[in-house]
């Protein structure tokens, strides 16, 4: 069973994790704007690669 990337517990498949964090009503598209510009150097870190079979 696949789990929640957002929350403790099973996916539901609701789509909360595909939403973009600065505008609600549209899907993320990785564009970037929701990473902080005002640093020296950007970074993401990955705490997990889920793998989905």
């Amino acid at each position: 069973m696949k789990e929640c990337v957002l929350k403790d517990g099973p996916c539901t498949n609701c789509g909360e994790c595909d939403l973009c964090d600065l505008d609600k009503t549209k899907k993320c598209d990785n564009c970037g704007k929701c990473i902080d510009t005002d640093a020296a150097s950007r970074a993401i870190k990955i705490d997990e690669v889920i793998m989905d079979l």
